[in-house]
């Protein structure tokens, strides 16, 4: 491999003379040390591509370069030039990591130059295996990436479809996603969940999907079988969402099942956070809500926050059957509803950061 450079560490001088003039003869560049610590700072001054050392020497052996070249460029081929009463020496040098042996005297530099071959080939193709690993893993990632930016793409438009049945603009979910991650943030989820939290929170209503345009955007007070079919929109957003899940069953246990899930601490997806957050959204503090009449802190977190967000954005915003309440009948609605309707520690927290959610909804004003 012509070009290379090669590093010839021997404390005999002869024999380091003739190695570099025979190595540079075949277009190898050379360097010369004397002993083990002179060929290391000398590698650090000079990255050579090749090493070849001898065992015995003054100062610091090869045994002792090679136990510290290993450490620092684990990549170096690393030849031992030796006496053949080295072998010992030689064998404990190879486990350690030097690459081949060339006992001395010398008697045929053909083997030399075949054997430095050898040790530059390998290295060569380590290298390259370790670049297509490298590559491949960042391809792998990339597409992964790809794939999950998809996938929120796909989970968001599927949150606004839903929402259009109801609001032209579908901004409702935008606002929503951005003042959940908020106060998520407030409560003390970490930056992963605060992320997850704002792209799964859109998701609340796509239960919407199953409910009939007659009832949806009916502009006067439901009967109570149109109520208790909007009310189902709950276990239709969880259906919706659990088709895509590893959670296959289909009855009230399968309920119990993903509160529990939710309520576990563990870290969830995007899909499972979303499934959680529609089937629970609904819920109150008193036990009151629907569908499954759960109370207090048996609420997943995520749900009792998107219960505060979703009811104040609604109250702000115009809809088919209502105009909008202005900021203070707003702020008066959900503090009459702490203790009930809602989570007392997260009406605190949106009255904390009520600058902020205000800014997120003029951003995105319908």
């Amino acid at each position: 491999m012509i070009g290379n450079k090669i590093l010839i560490i021997d404390d005999q001088p002869e024999l380091r003379e003739l190695l570099s003039s025979f190595l540079t003869s075949l277009g190898y560049e050379t360097l010369t040390a004397e002993n083990g610590q002179e060929g290391l700072f000398l590698l650090e001054q000079w990255p050579a591509d090749l090493v070849t050392v001898d065992l015995q020497m003054p100062v610091m052996d090869g045994q002792g370069f090679i136990r510290e070249a290993v450490k620092r460029w684990p990549d170096l081929p690393i030849v031992i030039v030796s006496g053949i009463d080295a072998v010992d020496q030689a064998v404990e040098a190879l486990r350690l990591g030097a690459r081949d042996f060339i006992t001395k005297p010398i008697e045929s530099f053909s083997l030399v130059k075949n054997t430095l071959d050898k040790a530059l080939e390998s290295a060569e193709l380590i290298r390259q295996n370790r670049d297509y690993q490298h590559n491949l893993e960042r391809m792998v990632d990339q597409r992964t990436n790809e794939l999950e930016e998809i996938k929120r793409q796909l989970l968001f438009s599927l949150g606004k479809a839903a929402e259009f049945r109801d609001n032209e603009t579908g901004r409702h979910v935008i606002r929503v996603g951005k003042m959940c991650g908020l106060i998520g943030q407030t409560m003390g989820l970490g930056a992963a969940a605060v992320k997850t939290f704002e792209e799964a929170a859109p998701l609340h209503d796509i239960g919407k999907i199953g409910i009939s345009d007659l009832i949806l955007l009916k502009p006067g007070k439901l009967t109570q079988d149109e109520w208790n079919t909007m009310k189902r929109h709950c276990e239709i957003g969880c259906d919706i969402l659990r088709h895509h899940s590893s959670l296959k069953q289909s009855d009230e246990s399968l309920y119990a099942h993903i509160i529990k899930m939710a309520n576990s601490g563990s870290e969830l997806s995007i899909l499972e956070l979303a499934m959680v957050i529609a089937l629970c959204h609904h819920e109150r503090w008193d036990g009151n809500g629907y569908p499954m009449r759960i109370s207090g802190a048996n609420i997943p977190l995520v749900a009792r926050i998107v219960a505060v967000v979703d009811v104040y954005d609604a109250l702000g915003s115009e809809r088919p059957y209502k105009k909008p309440f202005s900021e203070e009948k707003c702020q008066q609605i959900l503090i009459e509803g702490s203790g009930n309707h809602f989570d007392p520690d997260i009406i605190d927290a949106f009255m904390e950061i009520y600058p902020e959610i205000i800014t997120i909804k003029k951003d995105w004003m319908d």
